[in-house]
């Protein structure tokens, strides 16, 4: 392992010599006097910084009311452990809400730092952890979320992703050997066709792909394994789709793969300039090849050569709807959960019909919604009629099913508009006006930090401060041609500075002109 102070030598930005004056994780010792202190009395450091290696985000927004990141590898949580979240919401949460997030993760709002000790002794009860969630370490892993259930799926992501959570988190109690990256870590793994895990937006990628003659045999069968993406990223200053590593592991092979990558990444990777931290730069530095070479040095063995090609070669799925599993007489059932936000009603009754109808296990997806699975063929009708569905429909509007949407100023100190309720709002205002003929993908974020991941979708809304008659008002930047799925792309500006209260109309027009929405009194004419 390399020490801290080894790693932060040199010209040391604010945050690299607070995380080498005391790291990060050593606040999760000091839970117990934070709590008896009160918000006031923390450190400002501890405050502001320290505690989001526990997963406790102080948001100057909502002053004593702190945001908690959970850690839910693969997006995979079950019906006590949602309980659990529930009734900290409801007991601690004084805004009593949580949001699923583009990360397959919940976070929860209102939390007041004397309450943190419970909380985190009812986490522990339940196998749940928020550790390591936030500031510069390795965020929540994606895979795919209906991993082992969809017959078409090439590989079950579920245990990988697990196991590489486990070794960069020594199993949930804290790994002080990769609490201290240069900036934050995205790791994406795909086991099917359609690329649900948005491999290009991640700073490490596994996407599947099959290799000819990896064998002593050559004419064996050809090999599942996984080609390497690297670098992919959103921020204020740049955002890049990841790129080849020109590499291909077989499944056993991943987690070794993923520390050695960290390990180059925790000691090489640029901490001068945080805004030219992640790891693109690096890349940028010593070019593709030369980190290639560096990461077979840590692993001990060079790697393969990529497969000439992936297996992403599907349309990306939402999974909103009912499914049949791979597993006879199954079913799994997607909810679009609207904006991703969430009441702690919400979440114990999300439980209830994990329990009463399929085998007490939710999972959430990077579109912010909520999976049922496991479903017998004898309970789906009875399942179908809950009075939940009418909240959490398995069949909404054509917009109102792809809509993504960050926090926003709400809650979040960095955004410079309010998104979610806005986002709902328009929404229903343009399905009311038009019609469609196919999902129309409309993402909403609050600032360029990109959270709610615009430039992957058909219609990216970023959060800016414009000007009408004179005045600053909150506007939009527009983004177009993101594509998800096969052949994923990022999308582009195409108009800046756009005043929120003259977007609506701006929007049903690129929807008409752009996407085969027509107006409701012309479709009736035409029908």
């Amino acid at each position: 392992m390399t020490d801290t102070a080894t790693i932060t030598k040199g010209n040391l930005n604010k945050f690299e010599k607070f995380k080498a004056e005391k790291d990060g994780l050593k606040i999760k010792e000091e839970i117990e006097q934070i709590a008896s202190l009160g918000w006031e009395a923390i450190d400002e450091t501890d405050r502001d910084h320290r505690l989001k290696w526990v997963g406790v985000f102080f948001r100057p927004v909502t002053p004593g009311k702190f945001m908690m990141r959970m850690r839910l590898p693969n997006g995979i949580i079950n019906s006590e452990q949602m309980r659990v979240l529930a009734e900290v919401v409801q007991r601690y949460g004084d805004d009593g809400n949580a949001d699923i997030t583009t990360r397959q993760n919940i976070q929860l709002r209102g939390i007041r730092i004397e309450d943190l000790p419970d909380i985190f002794n009812r986490f522990h009860v339940v196998g749940l952890t928020s550790i390591q969630s936030g500031m510069d370490n390795i965020r929540n892993i994606t895979g795919d979320p209906v991993a082992g259930l969809d017959a078409d799926e090439l590989y079950d992501t579920r245990e990988l992703v697990q196991q590489i959570q486990d070794m960069f988190t020594n199993k949930g109690q804290g790994n002080p050997e990769f609490t201290n990256l240069p900036r934050k870590f995205n790791i994406a793994i795909a086991g099917g066709r359609d690329n649900s895990v948005h491999a290009e937006i991640n700073d490490l990628a596994f996407v599947p792909a099959f290799k000819e003659g990896t064998g002593q045999d050559f004419s064996q069968s050809p090999t599942f394994g996984f080609n390497i993406l690297v670098g992919g990223f959103f921020s204020a200053k740049r955002c890049e789709a990841a790129i080849p590593l020109n590499a291909w592991v077989t499944p056993e092979e991943v987690v070794a793969v993923c520390r050695a990558v960290l390990e180059v990444y925790r000691d090489n990777g640029l901490r001068a300039n945080r805004l030219k931290s992640r790891l693109m730069w690096l890349l940028d530095e010593w070019g593709i090849d030369k980190f290639r070479l560096e990461v077979e040095k840590r692993l001990g063995k060079p790697l393969l050569p990529a497969a000439p090609k992936d297996e992403i070669d599907w349309e990306k799925r939402d999974h909103i709807g009912v499914y049949k599993q791979k597993q006879p007489g199954l079913n799994y059932v997607g909810l679009h959960i609207p904006v991703g936000r969430l009441y702690a009603e919400d979440m114990f009754e999300l439980a209830r019909l994990a329990d009463v109808y399929g085998s007490s296990e939710l999972r959430l997806t990077v579109e912010q919604n909520v999976i049922i699975p496991n479903i017998p063929d004898s309970r789906l009708s009875t399942f179908l009629t809950d009075p939940l569905l009418e909240r959490f429909a398995i069949d909404p509007g054509l917009l109102a099913r792809s809509l993504v949407s960050c926090t926003g100023a709400q809650f979040c100190n960095f955004a410079l508009i309010e998104t979610k309720n806005r986002a709902l709002s328009m929404i229903q205002a343009l399905e009311t006006e038009l019609t469609f003929t196919r999902p129309v993908r409309i993402h909403w974020t609050g600032c360029p930090n990109s959270c709610g991941q615009p430039q992957v979708a058909d219609i990216g809304l970023m959060g800016t401060k414009a000007r009408k008659n004179g005045k600053a008002v909150e506007g939009v930047d527009i983004y177009m041609g993101g594509k998800v799925g096969k052949d994923a792309h990022l999308g582009n500006c195409v108009q800046k500075g756009i005043p929120c209260e003259d977007l609506q109309p701006l929007l049903r027009d690129l929807l008409i002109q752009h996407f085969g929405a027509k107006a409701r009194e012309e479709a009736l004419v035409t029908s």
